[in-house]
């Protein structure tokens, strides 16, 4: 694929033989250098690499170190920190650690790149979530930087398995944000269900975690409306009725992925809810009993709808 001037690739190989200008290592915050990937690139590269990254350390998870790449081809390495001692990481520490590494490369001119699955291995993440999580950080990279350093990124994975996950991923997912690339922000609706007592909240298959209101991307050639009903269909099974617009959100950074601005529609909902499409699940929830983690900013846009029902509710 190539988007601009940058080329990416996806690989089935061993990243300690790739020969771009830096590869990346899945590392905790402390450096040492054990199993999984940063074992083989010291067993390969030396134990230089280790050395000169403990000396760095340690730092926040999430940040990023670059050190020599020792008896690599690559020049350098740059030690993505996704997870501390005890070995725990999650989407959040996934998604610091890729925009740090590409920071990195950024800022000391690095030309081509190779990544790893970044929190896969020891980490135990998702195959999946991790390269969508990388691929968000990607094109918010290629969206938001000029000019670009790097010129060729590449996705290296070790067995078939993970190389067939990302190189999907890559395709169909990143594929579709950089066809879009000029045309940003990307316009989404969401919306907010009245049914049986509560409001319907979906938990979302896909990073970013956390429970939702029902909603998506509007497709080419639909009027946001129908794209609303759409999405309440695929991923509640119910039948969005007696819709209308509540409020636009547009506000950059609302979305820990890219820019996107939606348009937030309220009705009722018929049928019976069953979750499908991207969602895990899907409930039903009191206003007043909201689950503790939601995602984007659907809490403060719940907030701002529980106000309005309230200040129109009939005075007795």
């Amino acid at each position: 694929m190539k988007t601009g001037n940058t080329e990416i690739i996806v690989k089935q190989g061993d990243i300690t033989e790739e020969d771009t200008r830096a590869i990346v290592n899945a590392a905790n915050n402390h450096f040492f250098m054990g199993g999984g990937v940063a074992g083989a690139i010291k067993r390969r590269g030396g134990k230089s690499i280790e050395e000169a990254a403990v000396k760095l350390g340690p730092v926040e998870i999430g940040e990023s170190v670059m050190t020599s790449a020792g008896s690599l081809k690559a020049d350098f390495v740059i030690h993505a920190c996704t997870m501390g001692k005890d070995f725990k990481t999650d989407e959040e520490k996934i998604r610091r650690s890729a925009a740090s590494t590409l920071k990195i490369a950024q800022d000391n001119n690095i030309e081509s790149l190779s990544f790893c699955a970044l929190g896969c291995g020891v980490g135990g993440f998702s195959y999946k979530d991790s390269a969508k999580i990388i691929c968000q950080e990607i094109f918010r990279y290629l969206k938001q930087t000029q000019p670009l350093s790097l010129k060729k990124i590449v996705f290296v994975l070790y067995d078939s398995k993970s190389y067939e996950i990302f190189s999907k991923v890559v395709d169909s997912y990143l594929g579709r944000l950089t066809d879009g690339l000029k045309h940003g922000p990307f316009l989404t609706v969401d919306g907010i269900i009245d049914y049986k007592g509560g409001i319907v909240l979906v938990e979302r298959l896909n990073p970013p975690s956390g429970w939702a209101i029902p909603g998506g991307f509007v497709e080419y050639g639909e009027q946001a409306e129908e794209g609303v009903v759409r999405e309440v269909k695929e991923e509640t099974n119910l039948d969005f009725i007696d819709v209308k617009q509540f409020k636009v959100y547009s506000k950059p950074g609302r979305d820990p992925r890219f820019h996107t601005v939606s348009v937030v529609f309220t009705g009722s909902g018929e049928g019976e809810i069953k979750a499908a499409s991207d969602a895990k699940s899907a409930k039903v929830f009191k206003m007043s009993e909201l689950p503790s983690n939601i995602a984007f900013d659907h809490r403060q846009i719940l907030k701002e709808y529980r106000q309005q029902t309230t200040d129109h509710r009939p005075q007795t």
